[in-house]
């Protein structure tokens, strides 16, 4: 929702109102500067403009052929890719990720990730909760959406989470991160959702004092009072109506997103992809790696994007040599891109999907859904770089060493935000104080100093 400040309208229930125009699901806002002020210095937050990068990997992409490739373990396991050296002596990773390889000094990553609810779904890449049952009323808010409400806007006119996810045919593989108990106000703007950011952003000439139609008003108002109920949605309404006007009177947040202002040389560091849909997954767009960086420069707190469909049941080695090469290109040119901008130390950087892939290839040439342990990587964020951690049995197929939480990855993200995860908790729709990772989790020590 984007409101356009203009003349009070008296309405029938005797409430006044500003006008408004309603552009692409947007909701922003939420909370006064004193209050997130008050906030900060209550809970031990460091306000700067600190920022994360969530890559999503819809379907489980397969470890054991990414990041801990097994050479010595029977042909029906190690699968067709050979492991290669890092700039890291001792660290060896899959030969199709030969961009990574050659600055692992830059990533961190994580071999022995437990903990995976077995889902189809983004769920705990971006709430980082564990059980996905037992959620208060309104359900867990996602990593973005606690950023807003914790951080808030960082720049004037830039919303802090935005969320890159095209629709997907599997819908939870479309998912950006909800906002969850903290209601609409902390929801991510979609530039990439049905329509378009291109359509969305534009007033096609209109200027502010030609928004003045009474009808078209009230009937964009009553829309608005049908889509909300009394659960927090209505809160922070004149944030709303600030956050709204910044953005359609800024334009740093439109020339952020209008990718054809970088220069070219940049853009083919990152690679291209295409827009096509895979299949019910996500799209293969690296333009969306750029985009996530325009972004966080702008000011955004958190940006999430999905990358491509790795759901690989069959033809595992084919569709590998197809998108890995291309995630390593655009995830190297990302990480390199924010070190020579000086926005290493600030901006974290994770990509993961929801779980791993069996030992076991089968019949099609494919890896089949594994829960029991997956990978992820790191990035940035001033974290301590350079390692591996974590190792998986022979096959790939069990932990057996430093097993971590999807929350533990999340709260050492926090923690680079400058959050202190001991102390800072958000009050779910009853108030009750809810501390923002599950109770008793503690960043990776490995990571933070």
């Amino acid at each position: 929702m984007l409101t356009i400040t203009g003349q009070k309208y008296r309405f029938c229930d005797g409430l006044s109102r500003r006008g408004f125009l309603t552009v692409g699901g947007l909701a922003l806002g939420g909370a006064t500067l004193p209050q997130l002020l008050q906030a900060e210095a209550q809970q031990g937050i460091k306000r700067s403009h600190k920022a994360i990068i969530n890559v999503f990997l819809p379907g489980g992409p397969p470890h054991q052929d990414m990041w801990d490739l097994k050479p010595n373990a029977p042909k029906e396991v190690r699968g067709e890719f050979d492991e290669i050296s890092t700039n890291i002596p001792g660290i060896r990773i899959g030969d199709q990720f030969p961009r990574m390889a050659k600055m692992m000094d830059k990533f961190t990553v994580i071999r022995s990730m437990v903990g995976a609810n077995g889902r189809h779904d983004a769920w705990q890449c971006q709430t980082g909760r564990g059980n996905f049952g037992n959620q208060p009323p309104g359900g867990w808010p996602s990593m973005g959406a606690v950023l807003s409400k914790l951080h808030g806007p960082a720049a004037k006119g830039v919303p802090p989470f935005v969320g890159l996810v095209p629709d997907t045919g599997h819908k939870p593989w479309g998912d950006p991160g909800t906002s969850g108990f903290l209601g609409p106000a902390h929801s991510p703007f979609l530039p990439a959702k049905a329509g378009g950011v291109k359509d969305d952003m534009k007033l096609n000439g209109i200027n502010l004092s030609r928004l003045d139609n009474r009808r078209s008003l009230l009937t964009q108002f009553d829309q608005i009072r049908r889509d909300v109920d009394t659960k927090r949605h209505m809160e922070g309404l004149d944030a709303f109506n600030q956050q709204a006007l910044s953005m359609l009177t800024s334009a740093s947040f439109a020339e952020a997103l209008d990718i054809e202002k970088e220069d070219v040389k940049v853009r083919d560091r990152y690679g291209r992809g295409h827009n096509k849909k895979q299949a019910d997954g996500s799209h293969k767009l690296l333009d969306d790696f750029l985009m996530a960086r325009r972004l966080v420069e702008a000011g955004a707190r958190c940006v999430t994007l999905a990358f491509s469909r790795w759901d690989w049941h069959g033809g595992n080695f084919k569709r590998g040599r197809e998108d890995m090469p291309m995630l390593d290109q655009a995830l190297t040119a990302l990480v390199e891109d924010l070190h020579q901008r000086g926005m290493d130390r600030d901006v974290s950087v994770v990509v993961w999907g929801e779980f791993g892939r069996t030992p076991t290839i089968n019949k099609n040439a494919g890896r089949d859904h594994w829960p029991r342990v997956s990978c992820a990587a790191l990035a940035c964020g001033g974290m301590n770089h350079g390692q591996v951690i974590g190792a998986t049995d022979k096959k790939a197929g069990e932990a057996v060493d430093r097993p971590v939480k999807f929350s533990e990855v999340f709260a050492t993200l926090y923690t680079a935000m400058g959050i202190n995860i001991q102390t800072a908790t958000i009050p779910d729709l009853s108030g009750r104080p809810r501390y923002l990772v599950d109770e008793g989790t503690k960043p990776l020590k490995e990571l933070i100093s």
